[in-house]
C-alpha cells in the first residue's frame, strides 16, 4: 500500500479537539525551494551552500522515505502524464469538479535557536521556476477591481510578495505549479473538448477556496492559465470557512469523536517507538532545548525545507541536525500509515468529514445531467487535511498523500445515443483512479464498457457511505450513540 499520511488538523473542531495548526501532527514535504537573492545577483549567498539531495531516484522496490519525500516535493520541470479527458469517443464530456491542494508554501514552523530557511517568495520571471504566462499573471494580479470575493478574501494579497517569505506563505515554485495545472487542463477541457469556449460567462465557473493567501493565489494561479479569456468581472470567488468544505453541515459529533480517537491511536503508537524518542532526544541536545519543546515545534517541517531547497541541516556549536534524523522520523510516519489503515478511525472520520463536499458534487453532476448549464468547471482551493481524507473516503487505497498542487478531478461524461446514460471518471494527478473507487472497482469486470455509471457514485454518496458507520443517513452517523 503506497501511504497516505495523515494530517488531523480541523478548524472547525472545538478548542479542546484543534491541533494547534495544519501542520502539528503530520508535516508536509516542501518543493525545492528558492534562496533569497537566488537570481538577483549572481553567486551571493550560494557559494558555502552544501548539498544534502542525493542523485534523482528511480522508483524502489520498497517504500523509502527519501523517495516519499522526493516526490511530495513535486518540481516543476519534468513533462506530466495525464489521463484527463480519456474516453470513447462517441461520448461528450459535460462537466469537470477539480479539487486542488494549494501549491508549496513556506513551512509553518522553524526549530528553536536555529536560522530560518532563506526563501524568497517575490515573483520574478526571468528566475527558476518560472512559467510563460508568469509575467502576465503578476500584471493580471494587480487588476481587478471589479471582481467579487467573499468575507476576507478581498483583503488578502492576490500575489506573495515577501523577500523573505512569511509563515505558510506560496512561493513562486507554488505559482507555477498551478500555472502548470491550469494550462495542462487547458489543452485538455478546453481545446479539446471545448467545454469553455471564449463566450463563457459567470455561470459556468464555480470558485471556492479557504481563507488562506495560498489557497486563493493557487486558484487564481490555475484559473489564469486555464480560462480562454481571464476576465476578473465574470469572477466570483466563494469563502470556505473550513478546511473539510463543510459549509453549512458541519455540526458532526461522531466525526469528532473518531478524530479523537485517531490521534489517541497515532500518540500511542509514537511513544512506542524507542528509535524515533532517542532521535528527538538527541536532536533536542544539539539543538540545547528540552525534548518537549523540539517535538511541539514539529522540526519536520523545516527539515523537509531544508532537504527539499538542498541546503544543510541546521547546525550549532553542539553539532548538526543530519539526514539520519529525518530518515526515521519519515520513515515513522509511513509506519503510522499502515497501522492507521488497519484500525480504520481515519477511515471513519473521512466517511463523514468529507460527505458535505462529495455530496455537493454529486448534486451538482446530477443537475448537469438533466440539462442545466451552469458550473460547468468548478474549482475547489484547498489543503492536504482536504483531500486526505477525501481519497480515503473514496477507497483510494493506492494514492499517495496529496503533494503540493496535487488535483483530484471528477469528469462527467454522456452518451448522446442513450439520453440516461451518464458517467463518471475520477483522476488523482492525472491517473485514472476510478475503478480503484469503492463505489466502482467491480465495475471493470461486470460490465462491457470500463465506465463508471454515475448512479453508482450517487448511490455511494447517498446511501452507502453510511453502511460502514451503521447509519443510513448522514445526521443520524453524526448524531448516533456509541455505547
Amino acid at each position: 500500500m503506497v501511504p497516505i499520511l495523515l494530517l488531523l488538523v480541523s478548524r472547525w473542531l472545538p478548542v479542546s479537539l484543534q491541533l494547534k495548526t495544519e501542520m502539528q501532527v503530520f508535516p508536509e514535504f516542501p518543493v525545492r525551494l528558492i534562496q533569497v537573492g537566488q537570481g538577483r545577483e549572481e553567486g551571493l549567498g550560494a557559494k558555502n551552500r552544501k548539498r544534502i539531495m542525493p542523485e534523482p531516484l528511480t522508483e524502489p522496490p520498497a517504500l523509502n522515505p527519501l523517495y516519499e519525500a522526493n516526490l511530495y516535493c513535486n518540481t516543476p520541470g519534468a513533462k506530466e502524464r495525464s489521463m484527463e479527458g480519456h474516453a470513447p469517443p462517441n461520448l461528450k464530456l459535460l462537466s469537470v469538479q477539480v479539487i486542488i491542494r494549494h501549491g508549496d508554501r513556506y513551512p509553518l514552523y522553524t526549530i528553536p535557536k536555529t536560522k530560518r530557511p532563506d526563501i524568497d517568495c517575490v515573483l520574478e520571471p526571468g528566475r527558476k521556476p518560472s512559467h510563460p504566462h508568469l509575467t502576465d499573471f503578476i500584471s493580471h494580479m494587480s487588476k481587478g477591481v471589479d471582481t467579487q470575493m467573499d468575507g476576507t478574501l478581498g483583503s488578502l494579497p492576490r500575489l506573495p510578495n515577501h523577500i523573505l517569505c512569511e509563515m505558510g506563505e506560496l512561493t513562486q515554485t507554488g505559482v507555477v505549479q498551478h500555472l502548470r495545472n491550469g494550462q495542462l487542463l487547458k489543452e485538455i477541457y478546453l481545446k479539446k473538448h471545448r467545454l469553455l469556449t471564449s463566450a463563457w460567462t459567470a455561470k459556468h465557473l464555480y470558485f471556492e477556496s479557504t481563507g488562506k493567501s495560498r489557497t486563493l493565489q493557487s486558484g487564481l494561479a490555475l484559473l489564469y492559465s486555464l480560462l480562454p479569456n481571464f476576465d476578473w468581472k465574470k469572477i466570483n470567488v466563494k469563502h470556505q470557512w473550513s478546511t473539510i468544505f463543510c459549509s453549512n453541515h458541519c455540526d458532526c459529533p461522531m466525526r469528532n469523536h473518531y478524530l479523537e480517537e485517531e490521534q489517541r491511536r497515532q500518540y500511542n503508537f509514537r511513544v512506542k517507538n524507542s528509535l524515533l524518542e532517542k532521535t528527538y532526544i538527541n536532536m533536542a541536545k544539539i539543538v540545547g532545548i528540552p525534548t518537549r519543546q523540539l517535538r511541539a515545534s514539529n522540526p519536520i517541517d523545516s527539515l523537509l525545507c531544508n532537504f527539499c531547497h538542498n541546503a544543510t541541516f541546521p547546525c550549532t556549536k553542539n553539532g548538526c541536525i543530519d539526514l539520519e534524523h529525518f530518515k526515521v522520523i519519515k520513515t515513522h510516519q509511513l509506519e503510522d500509515e499502515k497501522e492507521r489503515y488497519e484500525k480504520q478511525l481515519y477511515f471513519k472520520y473521512a466517511l463523514m468529514a468529507t460527505h458535505p463536499l462529495l455530496n455537493q458534487t454529486a448534486n451538482r453532476m446530477l443537475r448537469i445531467a438533466e440539462g442545466k448549464k451552469d458550473e460547468l468547471f468548478a474549482l475547489y482551493s484547498a489543503h492536504d487535511v482536504t483531500l486526505s481524507p477525501i481519497l480515503s473516503a473514496l477507497g483510494l487505497r493506492e494514492a499517495r498523500f496529496p503533494r503540493f498542487a496535487a488535483r483530484l478531478v471528477f469528469e462527467l461524461w454522456h452518451d448522446p445515443e442513450k439520453a440516461n446514460n451518464h458517467y463518471v471518471r475520477v483522476l488523482y494527478n492525472g491517473e485514472d483512479v476510478t475503478f480503484q473507487t469503492s463505489f466502482c472497482r467491480d465495475q471493470l469486470r461486470s460490465s462491457k464498457r470500463p465506465l463508471c455509471p454515475l448512479k453508482k457514485f450517487c448511490t455511494f454518496v447517498q446511501k452507502d457511505m453510511f453502511s460502514s458507520l451503521n447509519s443510513t443517513s448522514y445526521y443520524d452517523a453524526c448524531h448516533q450513540r456509541l455505547f
